[in-house]
């Protein structure tokens, strides 16, 4: 069973899906703006939800800091971008795909 853990590099704006130290998968992401930046350090991830509405795209993968997520996109130009109010957005295949391979309590550390 792979113990999973995220990585995302807001410098090259892409999230890192390692098993131990093992890079996976790489997605590009979009990340926050100049006065709303991602916020880094460790956080978890605490809760799921598919088809959360709005500009969240396909699905919502809340982070054990309050009001920040990764999420999907209703608007997939802005990935790669510094856009966000600083939660990490992703194309929703991708998000998707992510979403089935991280369970709740999964580990992200958010670097600069």
């Amino acid at each position: 069973m792979p113990s999973y853990r995220i990585i995302v590099d807001l410098s090259d704006r892409q999230l890192y899906l390692l098993d131990g130290n093992k890079v996976v998968r790489g997605f590009p992401v979009g990340i926050g703006k100049m006065v709303t930046r991602t916020p880094t350090g460790e956080f978890t991830i605490i809760n799921k939800q598919a088809n959360p509405g709005g500009p969240y795209g396909a699905f919502w993968m809340g982070l054990s800091k309050p009001s920040y997520g990764i999420h999907g996109t209703n608007d997939p130009s802005s990935i790669g971008r510094e856009v966000s109010r600083g939660c990490i957005r992703m194309y929703n295949q991708d998000v998707l795909a992510l979403k089935d391979l991280v369970p709740v309590g999964t580990r992200v550390t958010i670097r600069p």
